[in-house]
């Protein structure tokens, strides 16, 4: 099935100069039809923007969700892209980054040029569907392109959220430890000899087949829940939808040859795990785990030492490590990217329900703070 090729704005002789047009996959079938063209605008991007990474997403996350991705195209080719959904929030249907509630990693929208995504973000003003879109970079020409797009026809409101900490990486990373601080190289050699007194430490980082990678998948999400991830229920072995995501997504990473899953292990036994993608020069870690039985030992700080290490001698520019900055991460890095939500508000009916909706939770949040 192919997507409907649109264009939205007919009396636009400036867009048909140009050749671009506008088209809407809505339903899987029509996201599926731009796989071609969406692989070759993201060829060098992030995992998140990866044609492989909204496929998934729009599997495992279908509940309460539609399809909703505007592509431009330009003859044959797809020069910019904005992968959502439309979903309810708080009663209003809004278009929405797709997986980014679900999973909670930075997306974007992917573009070749101003042009191009200029166009893109008109198709979505004339939409006028109220927009939330989660986890942007603050420095992304899409967050400029929209404030002014929707300049006098909408409230938009952009707002801090949480960072996302990378490691620069050089020959000096070689040597992880080295970047430590000296209580850190401390706790870092008291964590390997306790380990070693345990059993014989090994790491393996895979590039697993596909015939190998469910069991390799069991062993990772069976090391997760025997964390703190376990005891709360936060874990991939207790979250059905999650764990179907990075499931399908793994095997679609598996057969890109992008996948790397990532074992520390004392003896016999998988005392930390990774699951990470190696492209577009970044090291992307995905999940991290450890077995707390060996919390003594700190086996997530020992993987985390070798893998660095890893991405180095493989050449990777980047070591990204996702989620959002913590504790852990910072005894590596204090380097984060920033990231801010917008939320867009469009003049008319459906934007003032959004709003006033929005408001309204806010200020129920605010009162149960202060109970």
């Amino acid at each position: 099935m192919e997507t409907a090729l649109l264009d939205e704005n007919p009396s636009s002789t400036d867009a048909k100069r140009r050749g671009q047009v506008v088209s809407r996959a809505q339903s899987p079938d029509e996201v599926d039809a731009l796989e071609s063209g969406w692989r070759q605008l993201a060829e060098s991007l992030p995992p998140m923007a990866q044609f492989e990474w909204t496929r998934a997403c729009l599997h495992a996350f279908a509940t309460g969700s539609v399809p909703h991705v505007v592509a431009v195209h330009r003859g044959e080719r797809i020069t910019a892209l904005a992968p959502l959904v439309k979903k309810r929030l708080r009663g209003v249907r809004r278009l929405m980054l797709a997986g980014v509630s679900d999973v909670y990693e930075p997306m974007d929208l992917l573009w070749t040029d101003r042009r191009s995504l200029d166009r893109l973000v008109t198709s979505l003003v004339r939409r006028g569907t109220p927009l939330l879109l989660e986890r942007i970079a603050a420095n992304s020409a899409s967050v400029a392109a929209i404030q002014r797009a929707y300049r006098g026809r909408a409230i938009v409101l952009a707002r801090q959220q949480a960072t996302c900490p990378y490691i620069t990486l050089d020959e000096s990373w070689l040597e992880p430890e080295l970047h430590l601080n000296s209580g850190r190289r401390s706790d870092l050699r008291r964590a390997r000899r306790k380990a070693e007194q345990l059993g014989t430490v090994t790491t393996q980082i895979r590039a697993p087949d596909l015939s190998e990678l469910p069991a390799l998948l069991d062993t990772a999400f069976e090391v997760e829940a025997q964390s703190w991830k376990g005891d709360t229920g936060t874990a991939l072995a207790h979250d059905a939808h999650r764990a179907v995501f990075y499931r399908q997504y793994a095997e679609a990473a598996c057969v890109a040859g992008v996948l790397r899953i990532c074992f520390l292990r004392i003896g016999d036994r998988v005392a930390a795990m990774q699951l990470a993608v190696e492209q577009g020069e970044g090291f992307w870690l995905l999940k991290v785990g450890y077995d707390s039985r060996f919390a003594n030992c700190s086996p997530g700080l020992l993987l985390m030492r070798d893998t660095i290490r890893y991405a180095v001698e493989a050449g990777v520019k980047s070591y990204e490590f996702l989620g959002r900055a913590e504790s852990w991460t910072r005894v590596w890095t204090e380097t984060e990217h920033p990231y801010i939500s917008l939320r867009v508000y469009p003049l008319g009916v459906r934007g003032l329900a959004a709003l006033t909706a929005d408001v309204l939770a806010a200020m129920h949040q605010r009162w149960r703070n202060r109970r």
